[in-house]
């Protein structure tokens, strides 16, 4: 008898939940309707500027990286000979 009453209220969870669901999809529908009127479009100049940044940072990310591997190269170089050396 337990089980039938925990089906029936499962029953009715699941209907109240398909029956509401196209009221929540309409509420999220006009929730992002209205955050994308609040979206803006840069402008051609934000854009180039950013992209100069962006491009300068990966330069400049790309020499530092390059120099670290060079330098943690040689010194694990360095290591290896020292170690088979002796």
């Amino acid at each position: 008898m337990a089980k039938a009453a925990v089906a029936t209220v499962d029953d009715n969870k699941l209907s109240a939940r398909l029956k509401s669901w196209p009221q929540r999809v309409k509420a999220f529908y006009n929730e992002v309707r209205n955050e994308m009127k609040k979206v803006t479009t840069p402008s051609l100049k934000d854009v180039q500027s950013t992209t100069v940044v962006t491009i300068i940072t990966v330069f400049i990310f790309g020499a530092f990286f390059w120099i670290v591997d060079g330098i943690l190269g040689k010194v694990i170089d360095a290591a290896i000979r020292y170690l088979t050396s002796r």
